[in-house]
């Protein structure tokens, strides 16, 4: 009689529960040491590891069905990450060696890509991305004075490299597969969207790489909170995350166009 009127409630999960908090201070650490004692270069190659390596290890440990298994992903996916980083520098052609981070994300978190949405929300994502990018384009050259360069074929491949086994690869990870659904477990699409959106959003606005005049940034804030706010509706639509790394993919291979 006692469970029927008191009926078990399972106690819903924080929204940063299961943070690999050792695994982050590890890294943290790590980057902190090599700023301080390592040449300019190798300490930005180890704080791109790091950084990326985080983010994609915390979406691991956050969609694990046991978090704790995945209590030092961050370092595994840095080790990854900074392996791939010095094959990039140090050798021709190296770029490649990013194709190994996907691969290995497939191999831990095959059931982000397997949705029988799959196909159809790579095509969508590829669609919005490619939308997203050829206005950007266009706005830009118009109002800030940006040109369009082709550019060589060896540099658009190696950013892309980086992108797919990087830079859109951890951001979509970690901002849509692990915050916003954790999110969205919680509170309305909206909500969800808006906090993962604007979390990408911050991430890549401390980008040293990204030029902080005011109208850059004004514009970064702009395409990134569409394209952070659409990659979540392709994720809550199809179940997968095909379609965010497609749009983000295409985004920045819009992006990578620019030049003044």
């Amino acid at each position: 009689m006692r469970a029927l009127e008191h009926p078990y409630v399972p106690a819903r999960a924080g929204l940063l529960d299961a943070t690999p908090v050792a695994a982050l201070a590890a890294l943290a650490a790590a980057w902190s040491l090599a700023a301080l004692a390592l040449p300019a270069p190798a300490a930005r190659a180890i704080g791109l590891a790091a950084g990326h390596g985080a983010l994609l290890g915390t979406a691991l440990a956050w969609t694990a069905a046991d978090g704790a298994r995945e209590r030092w992903a961050p370092l595994e996916a840095a080790l990854l990450l900074g392996t791939a980083t010095a094959c990039a520098r140090l050798l021709p052609g190296g770029v490649v060696a990013y194709l190994v981070v996907p691969a290995w994300l497939l191999w831990r978190r095959g059931g982000w890509y397997g949705s029988a949405e799959h196909g159809r929300a790579v095509l969508a994502g590829a669609l919005f991305g490619l939308l997203l990018g050829l206005h950007l384009l266009v706005n830009a050259s118009l109002t800030l004075g940006f040109r369009v360069r082709p550019g060589r074929a060896a540099d658009l491949l190696a950013w892309l490299a980086y992108d797919l086994g990087a830079n859109v690869l951890a951001a979509e990870a970690f901002f849509r597969a692990g915050l916003f659904t954790r999110a969205h477990r919680r509170w309305p699409f909206a909500a969800a969207a808006a906090l993962s959106a604007a979390a990408s959003v911050t991430r890549y606005l401390v980008d040293p790489l990204l030029p902080h005049t005011p109208e850059i940034v004004a514009g970064a804030t702009f395409y990134l909170a569409l394209l952070g706010v659409g990659n979540c509706w392709l994720l809550a639509r199809h179940g997968s995350l095909g379609g965010p790394l497609a749009a983000g993919l295409l985004f920045f291979a819009a992006y990578r166009l620019l030049t003044r």
